[in-house]
C-alpha cells in the first residue's frame, strides 16, 4: 500500500484531526458568533428554513453538525427533539457545553462518529425514525460513498418523512483557491488529498493539516437519494454562499457572498427537498 492508498483507507481519523484542530478557532471567530447565539441569533439561512417549515412537535436527525449551532437552532424553531452527529469529538464535547448553558439537553443529544458507522450508535428501529434528516454546508465533500449516505438517510427516515440539504455547489470545488482556474473535474474521478493551512474562519490560525475529500456532482447526489427511496419534492441553485468562506469573494448588497469576476455567472449552493416514498 502506497502513503497514498494508507491516507485514503484512515480517511476518518485524518478528517477528524483536521476538525478537532479547526473547532476551537471556529467558536471564537466571529463567522460563528457564539455569543450572539447565546443571546438568541439563529443560525439558520433563509435557504433552509423556507424548506424545513413547521418543527413544532418534529423529530430530527442532523448529520454532520459539527459544535451544534444548527442543532439547537432546529430546537428553537420548534423541533420536538434532534440529534446531532458528528465526526469531530471536540466539536462535539462543545456542542454538549452549548446544550447544557442553554439548558436544552433534554431536547437535543449528540453522538461523536463517523456517519457511516452511526448504526452502531443509533437505532434505526421503526419507532425511533426520524421526521426529518437534516444536513447542510460542506458536508458531501468529506464522504467517500454519497451511496452509503443516502442510503443511511433512507433508514432513519420515517415513511413520508423529508431529507433536507443545504450545501455548497460542486462547481465550486474545481477550481483553485483564488477562483482563478479550474483544477479538478467537476466528477468524482479521484480522492483528493490537501494541506490545510488554517480555516476559512480565520485563515490565520496556526493549524496545518491534511484532509481527505472527494467532489460529488450534482448529478451523483441525486441520483444516489432516488436510488434509495426518496422522491425529489425541490431542486434549488443559487449564485451566492450565505458564508464569507471563500477566497477572493465579494459581499452583495443583499448581505451574501459571490466570487469577485464571477458574481452570477457560477452556482454556489443548492439545496433539495426529497420525501421517503412509503
Amino acid at each position: 500500500m502506497t502513503d497514498k492508498d494508507s491516507t485514503i483507507a484512515d480517511f476518518a481519523n485524518i478528517n477528524r484531526r483536521l476538525w478537532n484542530d479547526k473547532v476551537n478557532y471556529h467558536v471564537i471567530s466571529p463567522m460563528y458568533n457564539v455569543a450572539g447565539f447565546l443571546g438568541g441569533a439563529d443560525s439558520l439561512n433563509k435557504i433552509e428554513i423556507d424548506l424545513l417549515g413547521d418543527l413544532q412537535g418534529k423529530r430530527i436527525l442532523h448529520l454532520q453538525c459539527h459544535f451544534g449551532l444548527d442543532s439547537i437552532s432546529l430546537v428553537r424553531h420548534g423541533a420536538q427533539h434532534v440529534t446531532g452527529v458528528d465526526l469531530s469529538n471536540r466539536a462535539i464535547d462543545k456542542a454538549r457545553e452549548l446544550a447544557e448553558t442553554l439548558n436544552l439537553t433534554t431536547s437535543i443529544r449528540f453522538i461523536c462518529c463517523n456517519i457511516y458507522d452511526l448504526q452502531e450508535h443509533l437505532s434505526c428501529e421503526q419507532d425511533e425514525l426520524f421526521d426529518i434528516v437534516f444536513t447542510s454546508y460542506g458536508v458531501v465533500g468529506w464522504l467517500p460513498d454519497i451511496n452509503k449516505w443516502a442510503s443511511l438517510i433512507s433508514q432513519y427516515l420515517k415513511p413520508n418523512g423529508i431529507f433536507i440539504i443545504a450545501e455548497f455547489h460542486p462547481v465550486l470545488w474545481m477550481f483553485d483557491e483564488m477562483f482563478t482556474h479550474i483544477e479538478e473535474s467537476y466528477f468524482n474521478q479521484r480522492t483528493i488529498v490537501c494541506q490545510c493551512n488554517g480555516t476559512y474562519a480565520n485563515r490565520n490560525a496556526p493549524i496545518s493539516n491534511l484532509s481527505v475529500e472527494w467532489n460529488h456532482s450534482l448529478s451523483e447526489i441525486i441520483q444516489a437519494l432516488i436510488n434509495h427511496n426518496l422522491r425529489i419534492n425541490v431542486l434549488q441553485e443559487f449564485d451566492y454562499s450565505p458564508y464569507d468562506c471563500f477566497l477572493n469573494s465579494v459581499k452583495t448588497d443583499d448581505g451574501f457572498y459571490q466570487i469577485k469576476g464571477l458574481e452570477k455567472k457560477i452556482p454556489m449552493t443548492f439545496a433539495i427537498k426529497a420525501t421517503k416514498s412509503v
